[in-house]
């Protein structure tokens, strides 16, 4: 919800309902690397209540247009976040493949070493007396 003024389109107040300090400072930081915003900030009216007041006052650009350009970066900027964190996940689980099919080559080739010395000692045929 808007609360904006009839006579200056360049400065208004913005309620978001249901959401919290999360989603609002990450608006007030995208506002802020904004050259056109001269005053970005949020609060919230009362612990008990989920709904973010936010403030904007732009050098003359319509600030219902401005908080609409913060919140389309905001979300290409979690988009790209999102790209890494999967990319990273993706690269993670190769990785730990690759480790689990070494360690695996690894158990076996300890395995048939133990063996081999197993069946040489049986072969030896070593009296005891």
């Amino acid at each position: 919800m808007e609360h904006g003024s009839f006579t200056n389109d360049s400065q208004a107040s913005f309620t978001l309902a249901e959401e919290d300090h999360t989603l609002a400072n990450a608006v007030r930081f995208m506002l802020n690397q904004d050259p056109r915003v001269t005053l970005a900030g949020y609060s919230i009216p009362h612990p008990s209540l989920e709904c973010v007041n936010v403030r904007v006052q732009t050098t003359g650009d319509q600030a219902r247009e401005v908080l609409k350009d913060a919140c389309q970066e905001l979300m290409l900027m979690n988009k790209h976040v999102r790209s890494v964190f999967d990319k990273a996940v993706s690269e993670f689980k190769v990785e730990q493949a690759r480790l689990a099919a070494e360690e695996e080559e690894k158990n076996k080739a300890e395995e048939e070493e133990l063996k081999k010395q197993k069946d040489l000692l049986a072969s030896m045929d070593i009296d005891s007396d």
